[in-house]
């Protein structure tokens, strides 16, 4: 049985020291809560974090994906990661920037689902297959390539694996769901 208790507890001052005590406040209010605990959590880290949050930001929000597609990918992996923290709080990101409960569900579904448009297909082709097997097969790179740029082709794999990432963060350390 895997245990749900933290492996790690959300610092606070003392352990986050001033200046991830200062992040994790105003994160956490952009969250909408009193206490994001990923952010208490990793802002254990010291400078680690500060960087963390530095690479995190430019992909998302600061990308050049637009914010819809950002958070069709990070639902998705967030989905297949069966990551219930990074699924809570994307979703309530993710209504913010257009993904409505159809999306929602069609999202648990997968790229199989009708009603997907050719380009929203081909992303969430490509972040099954990224999440599946680290890779890309020659036709889903090739169908993605039609509608993005390479820049915006790096960012999509950059996105998925750093979320990716994430959600095996989020359940290693067992870091619970914001209230």
């Amino acid at each position: 049985m895997v245990s749900t208790q933290p492996r790690i507890a959300p610092g606070r001052l003392r352990e986050l020291g001033p200046v991830n005590w200062v992040v994790w406040q105003a994160l956490s209010r952009a969250a909408g809560t009193e206490d994001a605990h990923l952010f208490s959590t990793l802002g254990r880290t010291g400078g680690l974090f500060r960087g963390w949050l530095h690479f995190s930001g430019k992909l998302m929000p600061g990308g050049r994906l637009r914010r819809y597609e950002s958070e069709l990918v990070i639902i998705r992996v967030a989905h297949l990661r069966e990551c219930d923290y990074e699924m809570d709080h994307h979703i309530r990101l993710g209504k913010r920037a257009g993904v409505t409960q159809e999306k929602l569900d069609w999202i648990r579904t997968g790229p199989a689902a009708p009603g997907w448009n050719d380009k929203e297909r081909a992303l969430l082709t490509a972040v099954d297959q990224l999440v599946a097997t680290r890779d890309l097969d020659d036709i889903a790179w090739q169908t993605l390539a039609t509608h993005y740029d390479e820049r915006r082709l790096i960012e999509i794999v950059l996105l998925t694996n750093q979320y990716e990432g994430l959600a095996s963060t989020i359940t290693a350390l067992r870091i619970q769901t914001d209230h």
